[in-house]
């Protein structure tokens, strides 16, 4: 008789070259889009690279090496009893004094004073409420009433002055405190307003320095060079009630003049900054986002791009190609060392530009001959194809910046002056409408120029409100910040 048993047979299947190369790409893009949401959750957001010491093992590598030598190491160390004790920092000189003298009890007739002891500490004075009151006599003399002419007021119709009105913008726009909580911390003061009032004081504080808006917007456009970004601010429908829907501030920001220029639009569509811009000549520097491309085909337009963005795609590819991603990341650093030591020396533009002829132009040109090597033997949709692939497709951009001394490597200062925005925007959440969004974009407008031109916001909001309303239309530039002199009091 003969015995049959179920044999198990293990078959190999055969896969076409074509669909297994697309199975192995799909696989790397999938493990890469997990480790970039573990990364959010859980990892570091800095972009820093900083090269492995190639001479150094891993945790986890043991290396056989031979019988290690041996030396004599001497070495002075310093006791406890020897460190040095802190410093304390100089309370700065432009505070001022509030003085008190604490003579000694019982001073006896006739004592000589030899000198003092002096002790200082910081106070503060929570924020507080006053009254501007303005009195106005009149007198009677020949038939007629005599009376002082009223000074102007930035807001006839209104009892709110010019230093709350700016207290309120800085508050909200620089400090990030909704209006809400400025109402608590007004309340606390003594002073309680409506959401209604606090709403309005803003709506009017926005109205009257629209005309420096203007200003500021043709001195921006006139530049020569600009960088250009986008980001995204819910606004209130007021079609549909409790619905936002999503509206964009475009930056602007002039480096030569130290401006930035907010200029909301209700999407992210080409055609807002193709407007904008329309007549504008010059050097152009944005990220690789397609609106940009119409305006960088522009025979009048020299456009340039964002080498920390190119950076940013090879350091999200270190985990899946290491080998290429810290070639990368090691010739872009040396492009970045080459501008900090610039920055170091203070180098103007002439010089600055016969230092990257030297030194950045060949690293330039060993970047892109590897990239165009690379990029065909990688997998396209893997993270290292889509790093070599978003490089060089800007590739003419990304290395324009040699071209003039006066432009920079990257958008980095430009995503500096939006940072405040976005912390702004986690605070308030949104915008009530299309007009307060203008608003506010005003507003970043002249802070965020304040910021890049180290000027105190507060003050400034607080002479410039005063002073608007009297100033000439055609001199209304001298009041932007970067140009902005308070009145000699």
């Amino acid at each position: 008789m003969i015995e049959l048993r179920h044999i198990d047979v293990l078959e190999e299947v055969v896969v076409p070259r074509k669909k297994y190369e697309q199975l192995e790409s799909q696989v790397a893009q999938l493990t890469y889009q997990l480790d970039q949401l573990k990364r959010m959750i859980f990892g570091a957001k800095s972009e820093r690279f900083v090269p492995a010491d190639p001479g150094q093992a891993t945790l986890f590598e043991v290396q056989a090496t031979a019988e290690p030598a041996t030396e004599q190491v001497s070495y002075t160390r310093v006791k406890a009893g020897e460190k040095k004790k802190p410093v304390r920092e100089p309370i700065p000189a432009h505070l001022p004094r509030i003085e008190r003298v604490i003579e000694p009890e019982n001073l006896p007739e006739g004592a000589r004073k030899i000198g003092e002891e002096i002790t200082e500490t910081l106070e503060y004075n929570p924020g507080t409420i006053h009254v501007d009151k303005v009195v106005r006599p009149k007198y009677a003399h020949d038939d007629r009433v005599l009376i002082a002419p009223m000074p102007s007021l930035s807001f006839p119709k209104s009892n709110l002055g010019a230093s709350l009105a700016a207290h309120i913008c800085v508050s909200k726009f620089a400090d990030h405190l909704p209006l809400y909580r400025q109402r608590n911390q007004l309340k606390r003061a003594g002073l309680e307003v409506s959401d209604s009032t606090i709403g309005g004081w803003f709506q009017a504080t926005a109205t009257l320095l629209e005309p420096l808006g203007d200003a500021l917007h043709k001195e921006v456009i006139a530049q020569p060079y600009l960088q250009v970004d986008e980001s995204p601010i819910p606004v209130q429908d007021s079609h549909k009630e409790g619905s936002l829907r999503k509206g964009y501030y475009w930056v602007y920001h002039a480096p030569l003049i130290k401006a930035v220029l907010y200029n909301y639009c209700p999407g992210r569509s080409e055609k807002f900054p193709i407007e904008v811009l329309k007549n504008f000549e010059g050097a152009l520097q944005t990220d690789g986002y397609v609106g940009y491309d119409k305006l960088a085909q522009k025979e009048e337009i020299t456009a340039l791009a964002c080498m920390a963005h190119a950076r940013r795609y090879f350091e999200k590819a270190l985990d899946n190609d290491k080998a290429r991603a810290e070639y990368a990341l090691e010739k872009i650093r040396e492009l970045y060392g080459i501008e900090r030591r610039c920055d170091e020396r203070e180098d103007p533009p002439d010089i600055r530009h016969q230092h990257r002829q030297k030194n950045a132009v060949p690293i330039l040109d060993e970047l892109e001959k590897w990239i165009k090597q690379e990029i065909n033997i990688v997998a396209p949709k893997s993270p290292m194809g889509t790093a070599l692939g978003y490089s060089l497709s800007l590739w003419p951009r990304l290395r324009a910046y040699v071209q003039d001394g006066r432009y920079l490597i990257d958008n980095n200062r430009i995503e500096n002056t939006i940072r405040p925005m976005a912390i702004g925007r986690k605070n308030y959440l949104f915008a009530g409408s299309d007009r307060a969004a203008r608003h506010a974009a005003l507003m970043y407008s002249l802070i965020g120029t304040c910021k890049l031109n180290n000027v105190e916001p507060y003050a400034y909001l607080c002479d410039v409100i005063a002073r608007i309303s009297d100033h000439k239309a055609n001199k209304l530039h001298e009041l932007l910040p970067q140009y902005w002199k308070p009145l000699a009091k």
